[in-house]
């Protein structure tokens, strides 16, 4: 199980790296249009603040987050767009104002949170560790359409494995949200680190197997690519099956990328 504390550490770091791009935009910037249909960087970062504020109360006050969940199951289709377009309208300094001060409220909530503490969320309940990991996965998938809208490269550092781990976890969430029985045996992932490292998952000896560059693993689990524009390689009917569908996020499932979208994080733009 991960160190809550490290990955607490790592979620600062994504999030100051992702402050730091947009703390000094000018308005046009703000409202320029990302990779997300309908949605300008304002509305990636109400996101994120909509969706710590929800983490905020799913964390401190359970019962309270049973209401945010009904407010979910009445306009499924809505709710998130919605969260997102109330933060976006509001002007640039208030919006970066609620999302630091939010951001850090739930860093400081998960770090005092008693020890094998689980949280209702919109998917199975979570831990501490988890909830971190998933608030830095959605912090590096939202921040990737950001950089997209700015044309802006951001380096790969070693927090990609939050997110890798994270995606290679919600597996049997993915099938089981299409509708699919999970498969009985276990896969094995084979990544390429930022740095030439390898990060495994899985038996060694898995006949079902997923190999390629961590990058374009997380842009397939966080669906920023669609997976003929990256250089994943499957091994197996599941395995394979699983690319086209895979998902780190809770909730329906998502729409994805349509292929021949690149994204800033893969400037030579499709496989190989």
């Amino acid at each position: 199980m991960s160190d809550p504390a490290v990955v607490l550490d790592d979620l600062r770091s994504e999030s100051d790296e992702l402050d730091l791009l947009v703390g000094e935009l000018s308005p046009g910037q703000w409202a320029a249009k990302t990779p997300a249909a309908g949605w300008t960087v304002a509305h990636q970062i109400a996101h994120l603040a909509w969706t710590d504020s929800a983490a905020l109360v799913a964390v401190t006050d359970a019962a309270g987050f049973t209401a945010e969940v009904e407010k979910a199951l009445a306009a499924p289709d809505s709710f998130v767009d919605d969260g997102a377009a109330a933060g976006a309208a509001l002007p640039p300094a208030e919006l970066l104002t609620r999302w630091r001060a939010g951001r850090e409220a739930l860093q400081q909530a998960l770090r005092s949170a008693p020890a094998g503490a689980r949280f209702p969320w919109y998917g199975p309940p979570m831990s501490a560790a988890s909830m971190a990991t998933a608030r830095l996965m959605e912090t590096w998938a939202h921040g990737q359409d950001v950089a997209d809208a700015l044309a802006v490269v951001r380096p790969q550092t070693a927090r990609l494995a939050q997110v890798t781990r994270i995606g290679v976890r919600t597996r049997d969430f993915a099938f089981g949200v299409h509708g699919l029985t999970p498969p009985a045996e276990p896969f094995r992932v084979e990544l390429d680190g930022p740095h030439g490292e390898l990060w495994a998952y899985g038996p060694e000896g898995a006949e079902q197997r997923v190999t390629g560059p961590a990058l374009d693993f997380c842009l397939l689990v966080t669906q920023r690519a669609h997976r003929d524009d990256l250089a994943l390689r499957a091994e197996g009917e599941d395995a394979d099956r699983w690319l086209d569908i895979a998902q780190a996020f809770a909730g329906p499932p998502g729409k994805g990328r349509a292929p021949g979208t690149t994204t800033a994080g893969t400037p030579e733009g499709g496989r190989p």
